[in-house]
């Protein structure tokens, strides 16, 4: 696949809006917690089903079923690889969230993905990563950090030696969903990969879902809206986002531009919780628009001809 400056941009356009989709998650899981009693792993399992279900049936109704089945045929372990490593990355940040914290958990499950995939990155490459590349990526993280430790929600939790694992755990999990996601979105359609990768996700979640305290199912209509709105909008259609954008733009590069959902998560906290990020705040956000900007300017994409 011949990848030109402005795909890329386009491609970081398509992550960007995933990450302002995923700031959304927060609020919405506060939401479903205050109508309901559904553990945190209940709400993410609901989250993954339904979005495999509206997946489906859009393969269904617009008849692309034959990708998916080629996707499966061609590359079934890297595929549901992927979606375990998704469905573990969510489940291990909400644990982590649990023990340690918001602050600590977004800090270092967000800002070691960059790391982690920019190292293996130059490694594969054999190359050391550029100036201009370190400049974002030290932007991005200083802004990760600044949003996050002023967005009211820096209190620390009973168990942060677990937490802080959990965390490390998380981040390795979205890095290397996003490693060999990439592979796999250069060479089939959006649609058919997050069809995948979410119904594997799912099924990795249920039983855990099941044995996890609280109720598996709610009734109460807002509870219901929101789980829907964090199925379709924050999971079938962010990745599905997500995806397209990395068929495009390295994985390094995406990561930093889903830090636009710590952003989206703060400006959402503030408009509807009143919750001011404060001066540290604005300009951690301002860092982070300016790393994601600076991504956009310079783009830095190496991708391989594929089908």
């Amino acid at each position: 696949m011949h990848t030109t400056p402005s795909h890329s941009r386009s491609g970081l356009l398509q992550i960007s809006l995933a990450g302002v989709l995923w700031g959304t998650g927060g609020l919405g899981v506060e939401v479903v917690r205050d109508h309901a009693d559904l553990s945190v792993v209940t709400i993410s399992a609901w989250r993954m089903g339904l979005a495999a279900v509206v997946l489906v049936g859009a393969v269904l109704v617009l008849r692309r079923s034959g990708a998916v089945l080629a996707l499966v045929r061609a590359r079934p372990g890297q595929a549901a690889a992927v979606g375990a490593c998704t469905a573990a990355y969510q489940a291990l940040y909400f644990g982590s969230v649990v023990t340690v914290g918001v602050t600590v958990a977004t800090v270092v499950s967000l800002g070691l993905a960059p790391v982690v995939l920019t190292v293996a990155e130059a490694v594969a490459g054999r190359r050391r990563p550029g100036a201009d590349r370190l400049a974002v990526l030290a932007a991005a993280l200083a802004g990760l950090l600044l949003v996050s430790s002023t967005a009211g929600l820096g209190a620390t939790g009973p168990h942060p030696v677990a937490g802080v694992l959990l965390a490390v755990a998380s981040g390795s999990a979205y890095a290397l969903a996003t490693a060999l996601g990439r592979p796999l979105a250069q060479g089939t359609t959006p649609l058919a990969l997050t069809t995948v990768t979410t119904t594997v996700g799912a099924v990795v979640l249920l039983p855990l879902a099941l044995v996890s305290g609280g109720s598996h199912a709610t009734t109460d209509p807002v509870a219901v809206a929101v789980l829907l709105h964090l199925g379709v909008l924050t999971m079938a259609l962010a990745y599905g986002l997500l995806y397209a954008g990395l068929r495009t733009t390295t994985g390094s590069a995406a990561v930093v531009a889903t830090l636009l959902e710590p952003v989206t998560a703060a400006l959402v906290a503030a408009v509807w919780l009143d919750e001011r990020i404060g001066v540290l705040g604005t300009v951690g956000t301002l860092l982070i628009l300016a790393a994601v900007a600076g991504l956009a300017r310079r783009p830095v994409v190496a991708l391989a001809d594929s089908p």
